[in-house]
């Protein structure tokens, strides 16, 4: 429901339900994010010329190391204290925690192992990977968006979102949407740099450098406006997420200026 100042939101987190058995928007989303990256190196294989295998096995690198490194993010990045006294519980992926940058450190190992054994050098894994990589962030931000959380702070803006299900009676920031947006942008130019100025043979580096700021520059300045996502967040001058996105916003502008003062 829209009204003049405010968006009342109060969406069915839960996809389909069989029984017992739930499918829930943020898996869904999750799954959509993998499968949407195996196309696009089934694409950037075929363009290229090389050995049509090179898709499938980057896209099982790539997945398991996401996965299990977003969710190891989550535990240790935010909550260390409760996993390690409850390891177990790294498990208990249904009660979700997955950490974008825990996700970004598993595609980055898992992509080496890939480089390694397909005997490409690891900077083309990198220059491709983050393209679809931009789609799959605003897909996982729209299953947060459907599941009520990781929101901004209080807004009269005209678009804030009251968060019925989170128990939310204010409009807040849908920094959700924020991000999403973003990402998004920053598919559009990397799809400019490789398709029509052919950066990833010409530049190597220049895509990964770019996205990595699109990326984590996007999320370091929205979480001035976010909620703390845990506790130990509200008292610090910088959260979590920000000081997590530091490294890879410094490693993008290296990368680029490595990047460009190579020769062609």
């Amino acid at each position: 429901m829209v009204d003049f100042l405010m968006v009342t939101w109060d969406v069915n987190p839960v996809f389909l339900r069989l029984g017992n058995f739930e499918v829930m928007w943020y898996g869904l989303c999750w799954m959509l994010a993998i499968m949407g990256g195996a196309m696009f190196f089934v694409n950037f294989v075929k363009r290229e010329k090389l050995n049509p295998k090179f898709a499938d096995n980057i896209f099982w690198w790539g997945t398991i190391a996401t996965i299990v490194g977003a969710r190891l993010g989550h535990c240790f990045f935010y909550e260390p204290a409760y996993f390690l006294a409850h390891p177990i519980e790294i498990l208990n992926i249904r009660q979700g925690g997955l950490a974008s940058h825990g996700a970004a450190v598993g595609l980055l190992l898992g992509l080496w192992g890939f480089s390694r054994s397909a005997k490409l050098p690891y900077i083309w894994s990198l220059d491709r990977v983050v393209i679809p990589v931009t789609v799959g962030g605003a897909l996982v931000r729209f299953g947060n968006l459907i599941n009520s959380e990781i929101y901004g702070r209080v807004t009269d803006l005209p678009w804030g979102f009251v968060f019925v299900r989170a128990g939310e009676t204010l409009p807040m920031h849908p920094t959700q949407i924020y991000e999403a947006l973003c990402y998004l942008i920053t598919f559009a130019v990397l799809m400019w740099m490789y398709y029509k100025r052919d950066l990833g043979r010409k530049r190597p580096g220049a895509l990964f450098g770019v996205g990595l700021i699109g990326i984590f520059l996007t999320r370091f300045i929205i979480e001035f406006i976010k909620n703390p996502q845990v506790a130990a967040e509200e008292t610090m001058a910088i959260n979590i997420g920000q000081i997590l996105s530091i490294p890879f916003i410094l490693a993008g502008i290296l990368i680029i200026i490595i990047a460009y003062g190579k020769k062609k």
